[in-house]
Protein backbone atom coordinates (compact mmCIF):
# COMPACT_ATOMS: atom_id res chain seq x y z
CA UNK A 1 0.00 0.00 0.00
CA UNK A 2 1.24 3.50 -0.81
CA UNK A 3 1.35 6.20 1.88
CA UNK A 4 2.14 9.89 1.55
CA UNK A 5 4.05 11.07 4.62
CA UNK A 6 4.63 14.72 5.53
CA UNK A 7 7.28 15.03 8.23
CA UNK A 8 8.49 18.45 9.40
CA UNK A 9 7.64 20.00 6.02
CA UNK A 10 9.10 17.23 3.82
CA UNK A 11 6.82 14.99 1.76
CA UNK A 12 7.76 11.40 0.89
CA UNK A 13 5.95 8.52 -0.76
CA UNK A 14 6.33 5.12 0.89
CA UNK A 15 5.29 1.77 -0.50
CA UNK A 16 4.62 -0.72 2.29
CA UNK A 17 4.56 -4.39 1.32
CA UNK A 18 4.51 -6.88 4.18
CA UNK A 19 7.78 -6.38 6.04
CA UNK A 20 9.49 -4.17 3.47
CA UNK A 21 9.23 -0.44 2.80
CA UNK A 22 10.28 1.33 -0.41
CA UNK A 23 11.18 5.00 -0.33
CA UNK A 24 12.92 6.92 -3.08
CA UNK A 25 13.73 3.75 -5.02
CA UNK A 26 15.35 2.02 -2.02
CA UNK A 27 13.73 -0.97 -0.35
CA UNK A 28 14.51 -1.94 3.25
CA UNK A 29 13.14 -4.47 5.69
CA UNK A 30 11.05 -2.68 8.30
CA UNK A 31 8.73 -3.66 11.10
CA UNK A 32 6.74 -1.89 13.84
CA UNK A 33 6.01 -3.62 17.13
CA UNK A 34 3.73 -2.15 19.80
CA UNK A 35 4.70 -2.16 23.46
CA UNK A 36 1.33 -3.15 24.92
CA UNK A 37 -0.42 -0.57 27.08
CA UNK A 38 1.94 2.27 26.12
CA UNK A 39 2.31 4.77 23.28
CA UNK A 40 5.76 3.25 22.59
CA UNK A 41 6.52 1.48 19.32
CA UNK A 42 9.71 -0.38 18.48
CA UNK A 43 10.56 0.39 14.88
CA UNK A 44 13.06 -1.94 13.24
CA UNK A 45 14.66 -0.69 10.01
CA UNK A 46 17.16 -3.18 8.65
CA UNK A 47 19.23 -4.09 11.72
CA UNK A 48 18.57 -0.86 13.66
CA UNK A 49 15.87 -0.64 16.34
CA UNK A 50 14.38 2.71 17.37
CA UNK A 51 12.13 3.48 20.32
CA UNK A 52 9.35 5.77 19.08
CA UNK A 53 6.67 7.40 21.24
CA UNK A 54 3.54 8.10 19.21
CA UNK A 55 0.69 10.50 20.01
CA UNK A 56 -2.25 10.93 17.66
CA UNK A 57 -2.95 14.47 16.48
CA UNK A 58 -6.24 16.32 16.15
CA UNK A 59 -6.93 15.25 12.56
CA UNK A 60 -6.89 11.94 10.75
CA UNK A 61 -3.36 10.78 9.99
CA UNK A 62 -1.69 13.46 12.15
CA UNK A 63 0.89 12.34 14.69
CA UNK A 64 3.54 13.70 17.04
CA UNK A 65 6.53 11.37 17.21
CA UNK A 66 9.45 11.31 19.61
CA UNK A 67 12.31 9.33 18.05
CA UNK A 68 15.48 8.85 20.08
CA UNK A 69 14.75 12.06 22.00
CA UNK A 70 13.81 14.22 18.98
CA UNK A 71 10.26 15.47 18.35
CA UNK A 72 8.65 15.35 14.90
CA UNK A 73 5.23 16.52 13.68
CA UNK A 74 3.92 14.35 10.87
CA UNK A 75 0.99 13.20 8.84
CA UNK A 76 0.68 9.81 7.15
CA UNK A 77 -2.21 9.19 4.76
CA UNK A 78 -2.92 6.60 2.11
CA UNK A 79 -2.63 8.07 -1.40
CA UNK A 80 -6.40 8.27 -1.97
CA UNK A 81 -7.05 10.21 1.26
CA UNK A 82 -4.03 12.47 0.58
CA UNK A 83 -5.34 13.27 -2.94
CA UNK A 84 -8.81 14.10 -1.60
CA UNK A 85 -7.34 16.34 1.12
CA UNK A 86 -5.09 18.14 -1.40
CA UNK A 87 -8.01 18.77 -3.79
CA UNK A 88 -10.21 19.98 -0.93
CA UNK A 89 -7.48 22.33 0.33
CA UNK A 90 -6.98 23.78 -3.17
CA UNK A 91 -10.66 24.55 -3.67
CA UNK A 92 -11.21 25.96 -0.18
CA UNK A 93 -8.38 28.48 -0.23
CA UNK A 94 -9.45 31.92 0.85
CA UNK A 95 -9.52 34.55 -1.87
CA UNK A 96 -8.68 37.28 0.62
CA UNK A 97 -9.97 38.83 3.82
CA UNK A 98 -13.70 38.49 4.34
CA UNK A 99 -15.73 41.65 3.91
CA UNK A 100 -17.27 43.26 6.98
CA UNK A 101 -21.05 42.73 6.83
CA UNK A 102 -23.89 44.01 8.99
CA UNK A 103 -24.82 41.29 11.50
CA UNK A 104 -28.32 42.79 11.92
CA UNK A 105 -30.44 45.67 10.59
CA UNK A 106 -29.41 49.02 12.02
CA UNK A 107 -28.20 52.59 11.57
CA UNK A 108 -24.56 53.45 10.87
CA UNK A 109 -23.36 55.84 13.60
CA UNK A 110 -19.62 56.12 12.87
CA UNK A 111 -17.08 54.88 10.29
CA UNK A 112 -13.48 54.81 11.56
CA UNK A 113 -11.63 53.82 8.37
CA UNK A 114 -11.17 55.03 4.81
CA UNK A 115 -10.06 53.31 1.59
CA UNK A 116 -6.34 52.56 1.68
CA UNK A 117 -6.14 52.26 5.48
CA UNK A 118 -4.23 49.28 6.89
CA UNK A 119 -6.16 47.56 9.68
CA UNK A 120 -5.30 44.93 12.27
CA UNK A 121 -7.47 41.98 13.21
CA UNK A 122 -9.97 43.10 15.83
CA UNK A 123 -9.62 46.81 15.08
CA UNK A 124 -12.89 48.77 15.31
CA UNK A 125 -14.14 49.80 11.84
CA UNK A 126 -17.81 50.74 12.02
CA UNK A 127 -20.21 51.57 14.84
CA UNK A 128 -23.85 50.79 14.19
CA UNK A 129 -26.95 51.25 16.31
CA UNK A 130 -29.39 48.38 16.53
CA UNK A 131 -32.17 47.91 19.08
CA UNK A 132 -31.12 51.17 20.85
CA UNK A 133 -27.59 49.84 21.44
CA UNK A 134 -24.33 50.85 19.74
CA UNK A 135 -22.27 47.94 18.42
CA UNK A 136 -18.69 48.33 17.30
CA UNK A 137 -17.94 46.06 14.33
CA UNK A 138 -14.32 44.94 14.15
CA UNK A 139 -11.98 43.79 11.39
CA UNK A 140 -12.17 39.99 10.92
CA UNK A 141 -8.48 39.88 9.89
CA UNK A 142 -5.54 42.15 9.16
CA UNK A 143 -5.68 43.76 5.73
CA UNK A 144 -6.06 46.92 3.70
CA UNK A 145 -9.40 48.66 3.24
CA UNK A 146 -10.48 48.60 -0.41
CA UNK A 147 -13.90 50.30 -0.17
CA UNK A 148 -16.10 51.75 2.54
CA UNK A 149 -19.66 51.22 1.33
CA UNK A 150 -21.56 53.05 4.10
CA UNK A 151 -21.59 56.44 5.77
CA UNK A 152 -22.94 57.74 9.09
CA UNK A 153 -26.71 58.08 9.12
CA UNK A 154 -27.32 55.30 6.58
CA UNK A 155 -29.75 52.51 7.50
CA UNK A 156 -28.60 49.02 6.53
CA UNK A 157 -30.16 45.56 6.41
CA UNK A 158 -28.67 42.39 7.82
CA UNK A 159 -25.95 41.04 5.49
CA UNK A 160 -25.19 44.41 3.85
CA UNK A 161 -21.48 44.69 2.98
CA UNK A 162 -20.07 47.63 4.94
CA UNK A 163 -16.32 47.46 4.24
CA UNK A 164 -14.39 45.56 1.53
CA UNK A 165 -10.74 44.53 1.88
CA UNK A 166 -7.97 44.00 -0.69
Amino acid sequence: MRYIVDLNGNREELDVDGESVSIGGHTVLARVDEVEGTPVRLVTIGSQVHRVVVRRGASRGAYTLWVDGFRFEGEALDERTRAIRDITAETSKSTGPAALVAPMPGLIVRVSVAPGDAVQAGQGLVVMEAMKMENELRAPAAGKVKNVLVEPGKAVEKGTVLVDFE
